[in-house]
């Protein structure tokens, strides 16, 4: 990849990765450990003619990328876990309403106010259940700084072409981190946008789906009118409680997901012949984890590997192949454990499932997952 190679903290690549998918409107309010994020935004997107709002709290926060998405503009809100719960109700307004956003989470140890300035993942299930209703849940979990530029891309292009929010996982270790990056050249990643009306204005139905489960979406000003409510609705976007209506509407948000996995997967997956034990791991627990598979090997102990990058929906088919060659999995995860229950899910008693779990505020060690590789190998 060509282009710019800058030393970045994670927050301000994933602030760069933003401007390079288009983002040109940033609502947030202050919160340690994503503070920065807003801080860099604050600053370019006004060159770039975009704008920046700090505002209220983090409820209308949410509320004010979903307003500058309507009018056409790619937006992005960032916060951690508290500000997360905030943010939740309007997060399912945007689900609904099929309003393409950006929500960034630099995950902390929590619950309430926790540990503001140390790492943890505890909002894994949050970014997947925390909003009421059956929705749909996309959430993406980078684990280093070029990672953090390159999904937060990703997850404006999956929110524009499915028109619904996404959200980017990444916790206080990798926001904070600095690493060299390479930001790329204009072009050299796709960039998607979200599918437009070609109808005239008199014969626009906002969420007319006959020629596919995604309706072309209008921008507010554009002399195209719409209405937009958080109750179930009809093509015309106006309220509806018909159950002939309702049903299939719900399905199809679900399906929106469901049948797009080939955009929204993505893993890691390092296998090694003979092994009999497992990883999942995710973050920047999945950097401690590398380390600890290669002081594994060198004590003769081969170990697969597998690293969701999007965590919602999470990769089963491969999580099954490795259970169903490899005795134990180790999960490890810096909560009491949250992904160690979609890995049990998935695999059926398949294999033996453990956890190394940390919330006292320092990292899980490569240490910490060598000697539970030892003690299960």
């Amino acid at each position: 990849m060509s282009g710019k190679e800058v030393f970045y903290q994670g927050n301000e690549a994933c602030a760069e990765g933003a401007l390079y998918a288009g983002c040109r409107f940033f609502g947030g309010y202050p919160i340690t450990p994503s503070t920065e994020v807003a801080e860099f935004l604050s600053r370019r997107l006004p060159r770039v003619g975009g704008a920046f709002i700090q505002m209220e709290d983090e409820i209308a926060a949410m509320a004010s990328i979903i307003g500058a998405s309507l009018v056409g503009k790619k937006s992005l809100t960032a916060t951690s876990g508290p500000g997360m719960s905030l943010k939740l109700e309007n997060i399912g307004f945007a689900c609904i309403t099929e309003v393409p956003c950006v929500i960034v989470n630099v995950m902390r140890g929590g619950p309430s106010t926790g540990l503001p300035t140390g790492p943890g993942q505890s909002d894994v299930m949050q970014a997947k259940w925390g909003t009421h209703g059956d929705h749909p849940a996309i959430a993406l979990a980078p684990a280093s700084v070029q990672e953090i530029f390159n999904e937060t891309v990703r997850a404006f292009n999956i929110s524009e072409r499915l028109r619904t929010p996404v959200i980017l996982l990444t916790d206080e270790i990798i926001g904070h981190m600095r690493e060299k990056i390479t930001i790329p050249e204009k072009g050299e990643l796709e960039i998607w946008d979200r599918p437009r009306p070609d109808c005239p204005p008199e014969e626009y139905l906002p969420y007319d789906t006959s020629k596919g489960i995604i309706p072309p979406m209008a921008d507010f000003g554009s002399g195209y009118r719409w209405h937009v409510t958080g109750l179930n609705h009809d093509a015309s976007g106006f309220p509806t409680n018909k159950p002939s209506l309702v049903q299939p509407e719900e399905e199809r948000l679900m399906a929106k997901v469901t049948e797009n996995l080939d955009i929204i997967e993505k893993y890691e997956h390092l296998t090694k012949d003979g092994a009999k034990v497992g990883i999942v791991a995710y973050g920047s627990s999945a950097r401690s984890a590398n380390a600890a598979i290669r002081l594994a090997l060198e004590e003769g102990i081969p170990v697969d590997f597998i690293r969701p990058i999007t965590l919602w929906p999470y990769p089963s088919q491969p999580t099954i192949e490795m259970a169903e060659k490899v005795d134990t999995i180790v999960v490890p995860e810096m909560n009491l454990g949250q992904m160690i229950d979609e890995v049990q899910r998935c695999i059926e008693g398949r294999a033996k499932v453990v956890g190394v779990n940390r919330v006292d505020g320092d990292p899980i060690t490569p240490e910490n997952i060598l000697e539970k590789i030892r003690e299960v190998a």
